[in-house]
């Protein structure tokens, strides 16, 4: 909001339906954000219980016929009206003492629980490199390390009811992990949504872990699929599918997890590899990762010269390559990722910029969303929870150099996209709009 939009005003001539902004740290005040439309008296008590005696009042955004000040009358002036003055500010400050406590205890839940998925996704990610040193040498304790992997993350799936895809650090877990721990976790969710049953999706997970695990059979400059590669080149990367397959088999795993790794890029079109094969010949957790697979490639290529937000991968898989994906599957995902998912950059209704950092996969048009607030530091940033704010919602996605310098510095958009899952928060537990 530009400074000449605003005006200040008395506390006192505060009335519903103004736009207003408080030149507070988040900490010092209860409200979800710093400027908002008042809607209720309450809201007008709670600011006068701050002691702030001036606001910054933003007509051109506040209703058009804001009620006018209550004529001074006789009742004003009796000791009644005084005590039940008094009590109201009482309760403000009361209310105003118990907001700040609510708001420092979200904060603490909010890092611990990205603390404990930041946890979950770096053991994932040790546990698949020890697969990795271990799959030539000793195939079944690959094998046992990779079932340990996934049917930990499956029975911690299945036991959450409600879950949410939650964004990481970038940095998180180990590096060479990162794509196939990223591929497990989304697929899993996704096949999750898609209704199946346990036994399901270990196969399914199992086959996500594992679908590159044959490039170590390739040389580095041959792992990832270039351009400028010769016709020869190519069929070497592609030859990785078959690598995959050979050492899933010699690890003795199910037929379903071979297929599924064997299927990874092929596309419901015929387009694929490498036996290109159509939707029909696919099984579900082939079709499942080869599109997961698709989607973390977007996010995270792998020379990271051009990154693409999620929220542009998504676009792109809907409206330019929608019939290389089975058709359930990727309405399946676009339910459970929403619009904008984990990652997003966005700009707010109000005007804020924004990155979204968790979608709830049974709600996800109504994201949780990192509220760049120059007033509060970056290690307390707000995370808004849309789903308690419904007169709040997203403007637009936004690239981040689109960013001004500020918010690019305070949301620092992520160049390597890294989910894990956790259960839904029940809002009274973290309190409205964290």
């Amino acid at each position: 909001m530009e400074e000449g939009q605003s005006k200040l005003i008395d506390v006192s001539e505060l009335r519903k339906g103004m736009f207003i902004q408080l030149d507070l740290g988040w900490m010092d005040h209860p409200f979800p954000l710093n400027s908002f439309k008042i809607s209720t008296d309450e809201q007008i008590h709670t600011i006068v219980s701050l002691g702030v005696e001036n606001v910054r009042h933003f007509p051109e955004r506040s209703d058009s016929a804001v009620p006018p000040a209550a004529e001074p009358g006789a009742a004003a002036d009796e000791p009644a009206a005084d005590a039940a003055a008094a009590d109201d500010r009482a309760d403000g400050v009361a209310s105003h003492w118990a907001a700040r406590r609510n708001r420092a205890r979200r904060l603490e839940n909010e890092q611990h629980r990205l603390a404990v998925c930041e946890r979950q996704f770096s053991d994932a990610t040790r546990q698949f490199r020890r697969v990795v040193e271990t799959v030539h040498a000793s195939p079944l304790l690959a094998r046992q390390d990779s079932e340990s992997v996934v049917s930990r993350c499956v029975d911690e799936l299945i036991g959450q009811g409600e879950s949410v895809i939650r964004l990481l650090s970038e940095s998180v877990g180990e590096r060479s992990g990162q794509h196939s721990v990223n591929v497990m976790v989304i697929s899993l969710m996704l096949g999750r949504s898609l209704g199946l049953q346990r036994d399901a999706l270990v196969e399914l997970g199992l086959a996500a872990l594992l679908h590159d695990i044959g490039k170590l059979e390739l040389p580095d400059r041959f792992r990832n699929a270039e351009e400028g590669f010769t016709s020869v080149e190519h069929r070497l990367y592609q030859s990785h599918v078959i690598h995959s397959v050979s050492m899933a088999q010699s690890m003795g795993l199910p037929p379903a997890v071979v297929a599924g790794i064997a299927q990874h890029h092929e596309m419901a079109d015929g387009s694929g590899f490498p036996a290109r094969i159509t939707a029909d010949q696919m099984q579900m957790a082939g079709k499942i990762v080869a599109l997961v697979n698709r989607y973390d490639n977007f996010c995270n290529p792998a020379r990271g010269s051009v990154v693409t937000t999620p929220h542009e991968a998504l676009s792109v898989m809907f409206a330019q390559m929608k019939p290389r994906f089975d058709s359930v599957v990727l309405g399946a995902f676009i339910r459970m990722m929403g619009v904008y998912p984990p990652g997003s950059i966005v700009q707010l209704g109000n005007d804020r910029y924004g990155m979204v950092v968790s979608v709830n996969a049974q709600r996800p048009l109504r994201p949780r969303v990192l509220v760049h607030d120059p007033a509060v530091p970056r290690k307390e940033a707000l995370i808004l929870d849309l789903e308690a704010q419904p007169e709040l919602g997203i403007r637009r996605s936004l690239k981040p150099h689109q960013l001004p310098k500020a918010a690019m510095d305070y949301l620092s958009p992520r160049r390597r996209i890294c989910y894990f899952f956790e259960r839904a928060a029940d809002p009274d537990a973290i309190g409205v709009g964290a």
